[in-house]
C-alpha cells in the first residue's frame, strides 16, 4: 500500500479500534488459481496467541514467528476451497475498511482564491498481514459462532442466540463450516485525512462533512479534525 509519512497511522490502539468497529473484512490469499478475496466478520483478539496462550505485542512491524499483532478468527463455508488451499500458501492479508467520503474541491477555502485543487476521497483503512492456520473442529467453530453472534446480536431489542434453533440444526449448519485462525504479524494503517493540506482547507472540508446527513460522511469530518497535520 502506497504510504506518504504523513497518512500513517501505527497506534495499536487506533488499528484495533478499526478492526472491532468494522468487522467485515476481505481475506486476500493466494492460491493455485491466483489471487482470491473472500468476505467475513472477523473475531480480533489483541491479548492472545493462537491456542490461547499470552500473545508478545510489538509496535515494530516485524514479521517473525515469534511476534504477533494480535488473532484474527473466521469461518468459511466448507464447500469454499479457500481452506484448503492455503495449506500450500498460508501468507494472507485481510483488509479492513473503515469510513470513507469523497472531497470535492469546491470544500477549500483555497480554491476559490487559487483554483488549485482537486477532488480526491478520504479514508481510514487497515491491512492486517500474518498466516492463516486451518481449525477443522468442532468446538473451534461454535465458540467462534456463538462469540461472533453475541457481538453481532448486542443492539437488538430481542437478541438472537444459538440456543433459540433446534440442536440438531446448529450441529448441522456447524458442520457445514471450517474455522480460520490468522496470526497477525504486521499491521498497517493508513489514515488519509488531508493532513498535507492548509488548515483552512481541512477545516472546510470537515465542516461540510459534519453538516451532511451520512453518518460515514460525519465519521470522516470528526477524524479530519482530530488528525495531527503535516505541517
Amino acid at each position: 500500500m502506497y504510504m506518504p509519512a504523513h497518512f500513517e497511522e501505527n497506534r495499536p490502539e487506533v488499528l484495533h479500534r478499526l478492526i472491532a468497529e468494522q468487522p467485515f473484512g476481505a481475506l486476500i490469499t493466494n492460491g493455485p488459481n491466483g489471487l482470491d478475496a473472500n468476505h467475513l466478520p472477523f473475531e480480533f483478539d489483541a491479548q492472545l496467541a493462537p491456542g490461547g496462550g499470552d500473545a508478545k505485542l510489538t509496535s515494530t512491524g516485524s514479521d517473525t514467528a515469534a511476534e504477533t499483532h494480535g488473532i484474527l478468527r473466521a469461518h468459511v463455508a466448507r464447500a469454499n476451497p479457500v481452506w484448503q488451499e492455503v495449506a500450500a500458501n498460508p501468507e494472507a492479508l485481510v483488509i479492513f475498511q473503515g469510513p470513507a467520503a469523497y472531497i470535492s474541491p469546491t470544500w477549500y477555502p483555497s480554491k476559490h482564491e487559487t483554483h488549485r485543487q482537486v477532488p480526491t476521497y478520504n479514508y481510514m483503512v487497515v491491512h492486517a498481514h500474518g498466516r492463516i492456520v486451518v481449525r477443522d473442529d468442532e468446538a473451534f467453530v461454535r465458540g467462534l459462532v456463538a462469540r461472533l453472534t453475541r457481538k453481532m446480536e448486542a443492539g437488538e431489542a430481542v437478541p438472537w442466540k444459538m440456543g433459540d434453533a433446534p440442536a440438531d440444526y446448529i450441529a448441522q449448519m456447524l458442520g457445514a463450516i471450517v474455522g480460520l485462525e490468522i496470526e497477525v504479524t504486521r499491521l498497517v494503517g493508513k489514515w488519509k485525512l488531508g493532513q498535507n493540506k492548509e488548515a483552512a482547507d481541512r477545516r472546510g472540508a470537515a465542516d461540510t462533512l459534519l453538516a451532511r446527513t451520512s453518518d460515514e460522511q460525519k465519521a470522516v469530518g470528526q477524524a479530519m479534525l482530530d488528525a495531527p497535520p503535516a505541517f
